[in-house]
């Protein structure tokens, strides 16, 4: 029995929050439940304990320390003014396992770059993939930070690649990963928009975990065509390197 707590205890869920007094480690399974919730939607305290499923009285501390630590806020409701509407006021930055979640062989990285022609788009690839894998192995998942990282370039990309024209856009966003060695861009349909990227610079050579790792891609294309299409769109990857396939997908649509 002991060994099953000490297991459950390890293999708990952590996530980062960055706000304005520091970075808060979340373990509560409560207050975690309540950020995934605010992370889609300001929500009302009503709404809250409803989805929840939680006493109001449970509710009311949990929220009250994430608003004293800064991570959440709260505004007055528009429709009744005695009630409060809460919202995320920090920034996610992942999450974190007691234990290990990947081992992989790191040298290995930097054994296949030095038997190389020396390529410098490779070292830098190398760079990527060593730090990242290096994360990962202690059990810390970034990509709610490459993900902003990826809405950020989107947003500076977009002049360079904008046309009025979605055929035009898309060609435009293939020759800027080409020549950028990002990946060879294949629109495999228009209506849904899907596409598909070979040799992803951002997770080819990640192991295998089951899970999609191409979240800066994700939050780039997102930018792209949110601002293309004067709407929020969303980018979900339904294949990838990282689970096991010979190639990237992503599905994107009007939210």
């Amino acid at each position: 029995m002991n060994s099953v707590k000490k297991r459950t205890r390890q293999d708990k869920q952590i996530e980062l929050f960055a706000t304005s007094k520091g970075v808060y480690a979340i373990d509560s399974p409560v207050r975690i439940k309540i950020l995934s919730m605010l992370r889609k939607n300001e929500l009302s305290f009503d709404r809250i304990v409803a989805l929840s499923g939680k006493a109001k009285s449970t509710v009311s501390v949990h929220l009250k320390k994430l608003v004293d630590e800064g991570i959440i806020d709260s505004k007055p409701n528009p429709d009744d003014a005695r009630k409060k509407i809460f919202f995320i006021n920090s920034e996610y930055l992942g999450e974190l396992s007691h234990e290990k979640r990947l081992e992989d062989d790191i040298e290995g990285y930097v054994a296949s770059y030095i038997s190389s022609d020396g390529d410098p788009f490779e070292f830098f690839r190398l760079m990527f993939k060593t730090i990242r894998v290096a994360l990962m192995s202690q059990g810390i998942n970034i990509d709610p930070i490459l993900h902003e990282a990826g809405l950020k370039v989107g947003d500076a990309l977009y002049e360079r690649v904008k046309d009025p024209d979605i055929n035009r856009f898309l060609q435009n966003i293939a020759e800027f990963w080409e020549t950028h060695y990002l990946g060879h861009v294949e629109v495999k349909s228009i209506d849904p928009l899907i596409i598909n990227v070979h040799d992803c610079y951002e997770c080819r050579d990640l192991p295998v975990t089951g899970n999609p790792a191409c979240a800066f891609d994700a939050g780039v294309l997102k930018s792209l065509f949110s601002t293309h299409f004067k709407d929020e769109h969303t980018v979900k990857e339904t294949k990838c390197y990282a689970m096991g396939d010979n190639y990237c997908c992503f599905a994107i649509n009007k939210l």
